[in-house]
Order: C-alpha cells, then sequence, then structure tokens
C-alpha cells in the first residue's frame, strides 16, 4: 500500500509557523472513520464492545473523540482511569487491566464502576481487603506453552502477565464463593499481529474455557475479551488486516459455541489501540544537520524521546521528505536525533531522496506508542500534540514540554 499523509508541505509549512517542530499530528477524521469502521464490522456480534488501549494515545482530546463513536477505554494506571474519566468514559464502558496494582487504583476504578481484569489469583484476595470485591470481576488467561505469541509480546509463558488454566478454575471457584454474581475472560498474547487466522484462534481457546468452566463451576462467562493486538503496515508492502475476515471467521466460532452447548449468549469485547489511531499520527521535524563519515546521517529536531519504537524494537516507520515525494531514492542515510545514545536512529542506511537542512521530514504511522513513550533522557522535552480537523484547522491538544516543566520537581533551594 502506499504512504500519504493527510497534509501537503505547504499546509504543513503553516502549521509549522505556530507550531514548531518536533510535533506529533493526528488526523481526527481518519482516526474517527476508523472507529466506526470496527464498530459497523463487528457490531451484529452481542454486546460488542471496543476498550481503545488508553496507553496507545493517553489524550483525553482523542479519548472523546472515541467515545463519541461507541468506544470505551481498556486502562493500567490511576492516570489513564482519569484520563478516561476526563473524557466522559465511565462505568462498564472502563475495562481495567493492570498487574502489580496499588490498592489505591483499585478503589478508584471501582468508584468509576469499571470492569475489573485481575491479573494474578493473589489479587482477589488483596482486592476484597483494600478495597472490595465487585458485582463483575474478569480474569487475564495466560495460556503459556499452549500457545505461541510473536516478537514484539514475546512468549507467554515469559510473560509476567495473567492466570495459569489451573488458577483460572481455582479463581473462579473462589469468587463464586465470595458471592460474585458475573464473571468476564480475557487474554492478551500478541502485538501488531498481522496474522488474521491469531484473532480467530484466540477466541476459540477462551470459549472453550467458558464451555469447561461452566461445565465444572456452573458459572456463565459474561464476555470475552480477546485483547487488541491487530496490527497495522508500517511497511508498504504490508498487508492491511482484513477485519471482515476476523469478524466471520469469529462469528462462526460463536455460532457453534452457542448451538453446540446450549449456552448463554457472550459477548464479545476487544481492546485495540494501534489499529485505531496509529496510522492516523505522524512526527514532523525538520533536518537540521548533514554529517558524512563512514555513513551519511541526517540529523533531525526529534530524537528517540519523540518515538521510541525504532530504538526498543528496530521498528520500521515509513519516512516522507517533503516536497520530494516525486524525487528518486538514490541517497542512503541514517535519520537520527540528537541524544547521547547510538541507537537514536528513526531509520538506519535508508534509501530516501536527496536531504538538505531545513527539508521538512515526516515520520509515519506514530499515532500509537509514540508520544506515549516519550521521556526526558538527557533534558528532552516531549513535543506538542495536535489533532487536524476534517476542515484541516489544528487544535493544540497538548502543548509542547518547557524547560519549567522539567524542572518543577527539583528543589534548587536546597543546594
Amino acid at each position: 500500500m502506499s504512504k500519504t499523509l493527510p497534509f501537503n508541505k505547504q499546509e504543513i509549512e503553516e502549521i509549522i509557523k505556530k507550531h514548531p517542530t518536533p510535533f506529533h499530528i493526528y488526523d481526527a477524521e481518519a482516526i474517527k472513520t476508523n472507529a466506526i469502521k470496527l464498530n459497523r464490522i463487528f457490531g451484529s456480534f452481542y454486546g460488542f464492545k471496543e476498550f481503545f488501549a488508553v496507553k496507545a494515545t493517553p489524550n483525553n482530546h482523542i479519548l472523546a473523540l472515541l467515545k463519541s463513536c461507541g468506544l470505551g477505554a481498556d486502562c493500567s494506571s490511576l492516570p489513564e482511569l482519569i484520563l478516561a474519566e476526563k473524557a466522559g468514559i465511565v462505568g462498564e464502558e472502563i475495562m481495567f487491566s493492570s498487574n502489580n496494582t496499588p490498592a489505591s487504583e483499585y478503589r478508584h476504578a471501582i468508584e468509576l464502576g469499571a470492569i475489573i481484569n485481575l491479573d494474578d489469583i493473589s489479587h482477589i484476595s488483596f482486592l476484597e481487603e483494600h478495597a472490595s470485591l465487585p458485582e463483575l470481576i474478569c480474569f487475564r488467561y495466560n495460556p503459556g506453552p499452549l500457545r505461541d505469541g510473536n516478537s514484539i509480546i514475546g512468549s507467554p509463558e515469559e510473560s509476567k502477565y495473567g492466570f495459569t488454566r489451573d488458577q483460572l478454575f481455582e479463581g473462579y471457584s473462589l469468587l463464586k464463593q465470595k458471592g460474585v454474581k458475573r464473571f468476564g475472560l480475557h487474554t492478551m498474547i500478541a502485538s501488531n499481529e498481522l496474522n488474521e487466522v491469531y484473532f480467530a484462534e484466540t477466541a476459540k481457546m477462551l470459549l472453550e474455557l467458558c464451555v469447561e468452566l461452566k461445565n465444572e463451576l456452573d458459572i456463565n462467562i459474561e464476555f470475552i475479551n480477546i485483547g487488541g493486538g491487530i496490527g497495522i503496515p508500517y511497511k508498504p508492502e504490508d498487508k492491511i488486516v482484513n477485519l471482515e475476515h476476523i469478524a466471520s471467521s469469529i462469528k462462526d466460532l460463536f455460532r457453534k459455541f452457542i448451538t453446540d452447548n446450549s449456552m448463554n449468549p457472550v459477548k464479545l469485547f476487544m481492546e485495540n489501540g494501534r489499529m485505531i489511531t496509529g496510522p492516523y499520527g505522524y512526527l514532523v521535524t525538520r533536518a537540521i544537520h548533514k554529517k558524512e563519515i563512514y555513513r551519511n546521517y541526517i540529523g533531525i529536531d526529534a530524537c528517540m524521546a519523540n518515538l521510541m519504537r525504532p530504538a526498543l524494537y528496530g521498528a520500521y516507520h515509513h519516512i516522507t521528505v517533503m516536497g520530494r515525494e516525486g524525487e528518486p531514492k538514490d541517497h542512503v542515510y541514517d535519520i537520527a536525533g540528537s541524544l547521547c545514545e547510538n541507537n537514536d536512529k528513526f531509520a538506519i542506511e535508508r534509501p530516501l531522496p536527496r536531504i538538505q537542512t531545513g527539508d521538512i521530514v515526516v515520520i509515519h504511522d506514530t499515532g500509537a506508542h509514540g508520544h506515549a513513550m516519550g521521556f526526558n533522557y538527557n533534558g528532552k522535552l516531549r513535543s506538542a500534540e495536535l489533532l487536524m480537523q476534517k476542515d484541516k484547522r489544528v487544535k493544540l491538544i497538548r502543548r509542547a514540554e518547557t524547560l519549567d516543566d522539567y524542572f518543577a520537581t527539583l528543589d534548587f533551594d536546597s543546594n
């Protein structure tokens, strides 16, 4: 697939006049259209709900936009709960899937009426002692050697998350004894997965567990949450995941499951983040240095504090040099930031058009796990976030950090 932008060179130059580079800019209309498409495709499932993974793009303006499309929020910390609340997402519109969770965070989640998704069997007694056991509780399942993970999330056996199979049965039995009336079942074992079969296999795994839990413990699982993990085509040659195919495959499983086992209807939940916003965010930077030693380097005014996926995972992000889209890619560059770390690179030996200092360089697919993973190493300040509306008007939805922000938690007077 070709990589396109929602703005041209003239339009982005006008934006830069008001908002200096680097910054992340999101395409509101494309995000909205994508969220509505997901709901349309899976909307025929009984009780379907997409809980957007707040960690992907933790901004209340984005969450409010997604709420308007009928999405809930998947939260894993107190700040994420507050972001959801500020966007008007409360109650069972929130899935609270955390791990090693402080008691205060459980208490706030319960105050909001969120669905509590416990990560470990020991958390049952912890929750009961430090907060309370709500009417509805979900468990996160880790299938261990029964399933493969992928390169990003790793092997389930090596993962810190979730209950073992035996612990699931023990945990649900304990909840039933303690008077809990409603139950859910969750798993998340892949990230940025492009294999459509993977998601049907996950649904099948959870539905089979629902049958076993019903037969052995006489409990009805109200919903299965197959997690997120639907990937996006970071590389132009990557395929786009066919959501219709995933939905059709899962629907056949649900139909057979209910018919063969005389089960109550089970709701389908998902918690995608990347596939909702990822393709519709862009890191806009400017080339400020050109260096020619053993390799040819283009130094830009962003660094891995603005986007760390390439350094962390060796991830590919497509790059457009504004105004040079039609020129041949006959130069090979490392595109580098300014951190004192050699892995502070957005591209390594990447064929690109000739780049001159002053050129605007746009890094694609940063709408998820881009700004969200920012940090302040080397004293770098995190960039602004902008939201481009349908009419091309731009709204500042997070200002850039300042030196005052960076120093706000230090006490210089006590030296």
